[in-house]
């Protein structure tokens, strides 16, 4: 038998993409802990215990017993695939932080918007934001233990979404739920951005 180069070429190497995804939303929707739970390195965390003085300004309704907030960003990476790796930043929640968000938002594929039934008014802001920027994104809603259960449809119109946004059940603190809003994210992102064909000459 003759040992020839083979015919039979490999594939090229494809090279490695990461994406920067947003994770979003108000205030004690659970951005954190999503971040913390999928993040395959330590996440980094800008948290701060909330103070008196910050009660005039924090609403605390429904989220009674959090006692810290971020005051600039969550940051945590997952690898999807070996030729895909997500950077995810949280954004932090509170009015008086939202400077931040033009930052955060540069250079971003899309953005999770954490949704909590119980709040669903403070998830108004962050759609709003996104839709502004043209920014796809998608509605996630955290099952809080305890929290009244709606099906989506219900969630849906109330927030008012266009049809052509995903929203999904979740559970912030578990690693498969978040990732499948993430890759469902992806997904969706890309769609968004893939300009459509160019239609054929008139003959």
């Amino acid at each position: 038998m003759a040992f020839g180069r083979s015919s039979r070429k490999d594939p090229p190497p494809v090279d490695p993409v990461t994406l920067k995804i947003l994770v979003a939303g108000g205030f004690g929707v659970g951005k954190t802990t999503m971040v913390g739970a999928v993040s395959e390195i330590r996440p980094l965390r800008t948290e701060e215990n909330l103070t008196e003085a910050g009660r005039p300004v924090d609403d605390l309704n429904g989220v009674e017993s959090k006692s810290t907030t971020t005051v600039a960003m969550d940051f945590g990476r997952i690898t999807l695939r070996d030729d895909l790796t997500l950077y995810l930043f949280g954004t932090p929640g509170q009015d008086r932080f939202w400077f931040l968000w033009d930052e955060l938002a540069t250079g971003a594929l899309g953005a999770v918007v954490l949704a909590d039934t119980r709040r669903l008014d403070d998830s108004f802001a962050a759609i709003d934001y996104f839709e502004r920027r043209g920014l796809p994104f998608l509605v996630g809603v955290n099952c809080f233990e305890g929290a009244d259960r709606y099906p989506p449809e219900t969630v849906r119109a109330a927030l008012d979404l266009d049809p052509d946004v995903p929203l999904m059940m979740c559970d912030a603190r578990d690693r498969e739920s978040v990732k499948d809003v993430l890759v469902t994210l992806v997904r969706h992102a890309m769609t968004f951005t893939v300009p459509p064909p160019a239609p054929e000459p008139v003959a």
